[in-house]
């Protein structure tokens, strides 16, 4: 499970020490008694001298030197939001129902009109609630332009910003870009310290980084230390495909109060802003994310200049090359994009891109995998004409097109994979493309295949990420019309040999590989 790590989950109380208890555990250390009397403790063991930790205080005095150069950039963002007024209502709902009568309890006679029912059961008018969030931010510029992310300032009406002397600023929204969730505010003062841009692209497993931010809301300016664990992660949100990936992953600790806080590298550079993190309970596990800032820095040069941003995009959705369908699509390696759908209209559609063709270069630059073709093309200035170096069943071709311009209604060139290992039988039952099924599950008159009418549990089909509402466009790259055709190619397929199915879901097409059981091939 993903948060967003402006999510407040932490009381500062719950790390308090009494100072009391402190002194006893002291006080306990430094003496023992007997029946003749007090005595010394044993003698402590010297310190160890400068050459034998040599290493360890070169690194301390590299850390501190980067922390000192970046904090004063570092700022605490507070938000206040109007948010919805349902939960004011729920709350004044059971008090009204606990007081008996529509009243709520404790209010002298004649008050009660003002906190809700009247005498004759009037209600007053529901006010927005207000909400209240806590981030974190990165000064860019010495005259006050500060980076953060979109679900910081989300929905503001106001936004104060603390600045590392103390000082506290009002700040203006600049503009935001959802797809990438950065946002550029503001601040009316001059020569701050600013960060300089570092080259997230240059980032390797292993290396340190230093995260900066706000945790929990209640600890300012706080630093922490760790290595970046991957690089190019991809999205990991279900809810919009076409948000690009790229996410650098880290160990330094990062937790709720820390989203659009900096992460540097050794050189003090900013090389990411920290986003979310993947946590069962809400607060650090070992894994916490950044924007990389590849991205970082040409969306917020955008925004500053224009206020906007204008993403490009190709019109395809996509899927990674990996070891188990390279070989569906004659490849050697298993690296490249899959082309798993191509947008009717589109720049890809034009420039003749289909379906199952194998991104395999960008301007003559290797492509590695759908994650970084995306990021590629989302940067791209639309009208920008791009070099595509393509593998169509095998055959290398050279495309040429123009970079369209992304809008919320069009498709960006988006990573649709699915991940994990799948095992078993199919485990799943299709329904023909009837009127009623295209209206029901939206989908478009031209699109041609078989509906997934149920998944089994656990299944090879459940494992693949396949769900009820799915359709199969594709078996083993050969075009799907029926549900009779859709069998009659699943039964086809030799014992225990794995199956690929192109599937649109929630409106983009990504292959999935499905390993049957050899021993059960009579069923879906």
């Amino acid at each position: 499970m993903s948060f967003e790590t402006n999510k407040l989950v932490g009381k500062a109380g719950r790390l308090a020490v009494p100072a009391g208890a402190a002194v006893a555990l002291v006080l306990t250390a430094g003496m023992f008694f007997h029946h003749n009397g007090v005595h010394a403790a044993m003698a402590s063991p010297a310190p160890m001298d400068d050459n034998s930790v040599s290493s360890l205080v070169a690194l301390d005095s590299a850390v501190e030197a980067v922390a000192a150069r970046v904090t004063p950039a570092v700022v605490n963002v507070a938000v206040t939001s109007r948010g919805s007024s349902e939960h004011e209502v729920g709350e004044e709902q059971e008090q009204g129902q606990e007081g008996g009568q529509g009243q709520i309890q404790g209010l002298p006679p004649g008050f009660a009109q003002f906190f809700g029912q009247g005498p004759q059961g009037m209600q007053r008018p529901q006010q927005p609630q207000i909400e209240h969030g806590i981030g974190s931010g990165i000064i860019i510029s010495p005259d006050g332009y500060i980076v953060t992310n979109n679900h910081v300032v989300d929905g503001a009406v106001q936004i104060k910003v603390t600045l590392h002397d103390r000082r506290v600023m009002n700040a203006k929204l600049i503009g935001v870009d959802k797809l990438t969730d950065l946002a550029v505010i503001k601040v009316d003062a001059k020569d701050l310290p600013s960060i300089a841009w570092g080259d997230s692209t240059k980032l390797k497993p292993g290396q340190t980084v230093l995260a900066f931010g706000s945790p929990f809301g209640y600890f300012q300016f706080s630093v922490t230390r760790g290595i970046v664990s991957a690089v190019d992660r991809p999205n990991p949100y279900r809810d919009d495909p076409r948000k690009p990936g790229g996410y650098i992953q880290t160990d330094a600790a990062i937790n709720p109060g820390n989203s659009g806080g900096a992460l540097v590298n050794a050189r003090g550079e900013l090389v990411g802003i920290n986003t979310f993190i993947i946590s069962n309970s809400g607060s650090f596990a070992g894994a916490g994310f950044a924007i990389p800032s590849q991205i970082v820095r040409a969306t917020t040069e955008q925004l500053i200049k224009t206020g906007s941003v204008h993403h490009g995009y190709l019109g395809i959705s996509m899927n990674d090359v990996t070891p188990e369908n390279a070989s569906f699509f004659n490849l050697k390696e298993a690296t490249g994009a899959i082309v798993a759908q191509v947008t009717p209209d589109s720049p890809a559609s034009q420039a003749g891109l289909k379906s199952g063709d194998v991104i395999d270069e960008l301007n003559g630059q290797k492509v590695v995998n759908g994650g970084a073709l995306q990021v590629a093309v989302s940067e791209d200035t639309p009208g920008t004409q791009i070099t595509l170096g393509i593998l169509r069943n095998g055959s290398p071709q050279t495309l040429t097109l123009k970079v369209g311009e992304f809008h919320k209604d069009a498709e960006v060139a988006s990573n649709g994979d699915s991940a994990g290992p799948q095992k078993g039988k199919l485990g799943l039952a299709v329904a023909e493309l009837t009127p009623d099924v295209r209206q029901q599950l939206h989908i478009p008159s031209e699109m041609k295949g078989v509906a997934i009418q149920s998944v089994r549990p656990a299944s090879p089909a459940d494992e693949a990420s396949l769900a009820p509402g799915d359709v199969i466009l594709e078996v083993n790259r050969h075009p799907v019309v029926s549900a009779e055709q859709f069998v009659n190619e699943a039964h086809a397929n030799p014992a225990g040999k794995d199956l690929l199915l192109l599937v649109w879901s929630q409106g983009g097409a990504s292959y999935r590989v499905i390993h049957p059981d050899a021993g059960n091939q009579s069923g879906m």
